[in-house]
Formats: C-alpha cells, structure tokens, sequence
C-alpha cells in the first residue's frame, strides 16, 4: 500500500514513516523541512520518496498525493505561541494547508485520510478527565484551527471523498524531539536541560498538569488507524455509508496526568543526578491550560489499546536518545 505522510521527516513523523516501512507499505513523504529534517530520515532515506514542498501548495500536495491509498497528515506549525504571535502564518499552514491535503487525497481517490487534530480544541476543560464530547473552548488560533480541521474531515467523509480518522493528540515526546525548536516540547527541553546540568524554567506556578504520551505508543495507533477498514472512521455508519454528525475525533494520550513539578523530579531521576534540578518560575504564557487529563475509553473500545508506556521509562529512552 502506498501512504503519504505530510510532515514526515519530523518528530512524530518520522517515527511513523519507520513502522510503515516496516509494516512493507510503499511511503511517500511531504514536508517543507521548517521544522523536520533530512537526518530524521538518515536510516530510510533509500526507501522514502521525501518531496520538498509547502502543504498549503496545491501543487506540491497533488504531486505528493498522486497514487497513495491512505494519507496521513501530520504537518502543522504546532506551536500555540507562535499561532498567538502570528495567526495569518500560522493559519496558512494548519488550516489552509489541511483542506489543500484532503482536498488532494479526494482527487486521488484515497480511501482513507488519518488526520492529527489537538487537545488544545478542549482550551480549559472544566470536568476531568476530558471526554471527546466535552465542550470546546479553543484559547489560541492553533486550537481553531486544529477544530476546524476536524469540521473539514467530517465534510470529505460526509461528501463519500474517503473514510476520516482524527485524533486529538495530548502531550507527544520521546527521541527526535528538538529541544531546540521553538515548538518543542516542554519534556524534550527539560531533559536537554538535565543533561546539560542546568536548571529549568516553568511559565506558571508549576501546579497545571499534562497527559504524556509517548511517540512510539501514539504510532502504534496510527497505524492501526491506517489498517483501519474503509466506512468505520469517525462518524461513520455501520454499512460504511457517509456520516451525518458533525465532526468525532478520539484523544490520543496515556489517560494519566502529571503536574509540572512532579514532572521536573522525575526527569532529574531518569536522568540520574544527584541533585534536585533548579527551577525558576515566569509568568503563564496565552493560550496555555492549566489541566490536561484525557479520558481514552473511546480509543480502547475503538482499537482494542490505549498508550502503555510508563512514563519513567520513555523518559529513561528519551534521555538515552540525547546526542
């Protein structure tokens, strides 16, 4: 089977694209390299076809789709910050370049499209652990845009263009996430910062709370995602006809929660120091929760599994991984 992956040569990306390499599936890759890179690739860069081009470039993304049974799009500027900073840029990429990739997997004739869509879309959850049918409040252009990504699956799906899976990922990490990236996540920084022997900041007062989920537990689904048969995507009814609702979308995450501080100890432990990691405080950012705890009883019932890997031991991999 051939498979586009938009964003493929990054973090979550490229894990993805080794186990559908792995699985013997033909994979074609689709990323402007902003924020991936080549070297993420290096270990398959015989077997990928990596297309340089922009996914809001409906040209680029015909190109990349032509011939794939199933897409999976990954590319986005994730970054709620930067979305807050400059929401017309940002808006060109997450929303503008998403209809461009359904709309050339349609025109391709895909038969499925595996989309990753945020928890941001919930903004201040008010009842934990957050259930997909809890109220949206998105607090940052990245959240709408991500939500209205989701209203666009739903329309190709209803339309009969191709079979939608859309998960709404929490909190993803594990190796080959840059600490260096503005985008980065708030696990790669503090391990980078516990290998280094700094001391770390947390914007805020360290009591908001995440659901971790580590890479390779989320390719896992993907994948199953992939395999999926036709008509039982989100929304979809039984017989395989379009869906009529409104857009579904299944959290993917580990179904646990940590707060911050909790989190800082237990990275200076899998890091091995000694000593207690210095942190510092500065004021909460826009756009960010407080609390994040995802309810997966949706994603068990719908794949059979949910995310298992203890969080000490991704961050023990994680850190190993460290260059």
């Amino acid at each position: 089977m051939k498979v586009l992956v938009t964003g493929g040569a990054g973090f979550i990306g490229s894990h993805t694209v080794e186990r559908l390499l792995t699985a013997g599936h033909e994979v074609t890759v689709l990323d402007d390299l902003s924020t991936g890179s080549r070297a993420n690739l290096a270990t398959v860069e015989h077997d990928v076809e990596l297309l340089v081009g922009d996914i809001a470039d409906p040209a680029a993304v015909t190109r990349a789709a032509a011939g794939c049974e199933v897409v999976v799009h990954l590319a986005a500027v994730a970054s709620v910050e930067a979305s807050v900073r400059d929401p017309l840029r940002t808006n060109r990429t997450n929303l503008t370049g998403t209809i461009s990739v359904f709309d050339a997997a349609a025109r391709a004739g895909a038969r499925r499209v595996v989309y990753a869509s945020s928890a941001a879309v919930y903004g201040e959850a008010t009842d934990l652990p957050i259930r997909e049918d809890a109220v949206k409040r998105p607090m940052s252009p990245y959240a709408i845009d991500k939500l209205a990504g989701e209203y666009y699956l739903a329309h190709f799906q209803r339309s009969g263009a191709f079979s939608g899976t859309a998960f709404r990922f929490f909190n993803v990490y594990g190796p080959r996430q840059d600490p260096s990236s503005p985008y980065s996540g708030v696990i790669s920084v503090f391990l980078d910062r516990a290998k280094r022997g700094k001391g770390v900041t947390i914007y805020g007062d360290g009591s908001q709370t995440r659901d971790f989920v580590y890479v390779k537990d989320l390719v896992d689904v993907l994948l199953l995602a992939v395999h999926e048969r036709p008509g039982h995507g989100p929304g979809a009814a039984q017989d395989g006809t379009p869906a009529e609702a409104g857009p579904t979308a299944i959290n993917l995450a580990s179904g646990g929660s940590v707060d911050l501080l909790t989190l800082v100890a237990t990275v200076a432990e899998a890091a091995g120091l000694q000593e207690p990691m210095a942190v510092e405080f500065g004021p909460a950012r826009q756009g960010d929760i407080t609390r994040s705890h995802a309810d997966v009883t949706a994603l068990r019932g719908r794949f059979g599994q949910v995310p298992s890997t203890a969080l000490t031991d991704g961050l023990a991999a994680t850190f190993r991984s460290l260059s």
